[in-house]
């Protein structure tokens, strides 16, 4: 395989940024939506798979602790954070509903799943922002590309304009730091 340098890498990212710069209305809206579900007493549920695991697990300990001040700690789950429950519901009931499960006992009405997945085509995140939305919780999509076959399904769609994974897990950070600056400036002193 041949390398690529990281000039090749840096381009394409500042491309997608610029193309990601339309978003921000959705973007800050989506976060408005986290901020006042957090303000009426809600939580914020979060999930992924992989990369994007790792995002979701990152928002909520964000949350849970603090991004940049201190301030009250925030009620937020991250879904994929467990191994012994992944891997029972997984071995039980099929991977596809790891996150489902969890969703119908865990949210409630007036929370928000915040679903991570480059593609949109997660069986398993599929399937927790359905379960959400039959418990009455609002649904966040972080997504890539064209969005799969998530796109049209949520409350909120946010999806990186770009095929290339590296690039959209890269921009989910940008986004989920965006929303925990806004929730840090609501929930501040």
């Amino acid at each position: 395989m041949k390398s690529h340098p990281p000039s090749a890498a840096i381009k394409d990212l500042i491309a997608v940024l610029a193309q990601t710069e339309a978003l921000e209305p959705v973007i800050a809206t989506a976060g408005e939506q986290l901020v006042a579900t957090l303000r009426a007493g809600g939580k914020i549920l979060s999930c992924g798979n992989g990369g994007s695991a790792t995002t979701a697990l990152h928002l909520a300990e964000e949350l849970l602790g603090r991004y940049r001040s201190n301030r009250r700690s925030l009620p937020a789950v991250c879904l994929n954070a467990d191994p012994a429950t992944l891997t029972c519901i997984a071995n039980d009931f099929g991977f596809e509903h790891v996150f489902s499960r969890q969703v119908e006992a865990l949210a409630a009405s007036g929370d928000i799943l915040v679903g991570f997945t480059t593609s949109g085509n997660s069986a398993n995140v599929l399937a927790a922002f359905k379960a959400a939305r039959n418990r009455g919780a609002q649904t966040v999509l972080v997504g890539g590309a064209d969005g799969g076959r998530a796109r049209g399904h949520c409350d909120f769609e946010v999806i990186v304009p770009s095929p290339h994974t590296a690039r959209v897990q890269e921009v989910h950070t940008l986004i989920l730091h965006c929303w925990l600056e806004q929730i840090e400036a609501a929930f501040a002193g």
